[in-house]
């Protein structure tokens, strides 16, 4: 979750974006949202769908992922870019980077300067303009390699 902000904030937020871009506010989308924001983990669509389905049992997988898609759209939450199984979400919309553990699939959120301000090869910055840079370490997290020890 973005660290400045409260729940209450964010989900205010969420109402006035929703509303700015024409979207309905069901009380799906806000369970949606809320599961997101207030996860402690980077969850992916199937996880998501895994918790609100009990209080929506008529909700599809299908409305879960369109709905997160929605949400990157809007820039409220961000999908994290890795070689992963699913696509996973980030309702921290600040600058960091992440730590993704090959073993296990966790994914740490990290702030770093240095890698904020990573000099672009010219190469790309004669092809493209930079609007973000986001760094993704991978390895083995500190719970997986004491597995791996014993």
């Amino acid at each position: 979750m973005n660290k400045n902000l409260s729940t209450e904030k964010l989900l205010d937020e969420f109402i006035n974006r929703c509303r700015a871009k024409g979207l309905k506010i069901t009380p799906q989308r806000i369970a949606i949202y809320k599961e997101v924001v207030t996860s402690e983990e980077h969850p992916s669509a199937e996880i998501i769908y895994r918790k609100i389905k009990p209080l929506y049992p008529n909700i599809s997988f299908d409305t879960v992922n369109r709905t997160l898609l929605s949400f990157t759209e809007m820039g409220l939450i961000e999908i994290v870019e890795f070689t992963g199984i699913s696509r996973r979400y980030d309702p921290n919309t600040e600058k960091h980077h992440h730590f993704v553990c090959r073993q296990c699939g966790n994914i740490i959120d990290f702030y770093c300067n240095k890698f904020d301000s990573l000099d672009i090869p010219e190469e790309i910055k004669e092809k493209a303009m930079i609007k973000k840079i986001r760094v993704i370490l991978e390895g083995i997290c500190n719970n997986c390699k004491k597995d791996l020890e014993h």
